[in-house]
């Protein structure tokens, strides 16, 4: 395998407390469990987050938009 078998990425830029690299839309990662939990943890504003295996081009993990608050009503 090579040095980015995983790569984190969205259509918009992806952020968050651990993401290593502010305001970019995508990441290279070697380990499956660190592509994983880098982007469960990480949040793009209107855009899905994916982890693709390089090599095949499969999706291992998709998270879907952020979507905005909703109050409900007293």
């Amino acid at each position: 395998m090579t040095s980015a078998d995983y790569r984190i990425e969205s259509s918009r830029p992806i952020a968050g407390r651990f993401w290593p690299a502010d305001g970019s839309r995508h990441y290279a990662v070697k380990d499956r469990a660190l592509a994983v939990s880098l982007a469960a943890k990480s949040f793009s504003p209107d855009s899905e987050i994916r982890v693709v295996h390089v090599p095949t081009g499969e999706v291992v993990f998709r998270k879907p938009p952020r979507r905005p608050e909703w109050h409900e009503e007293p």
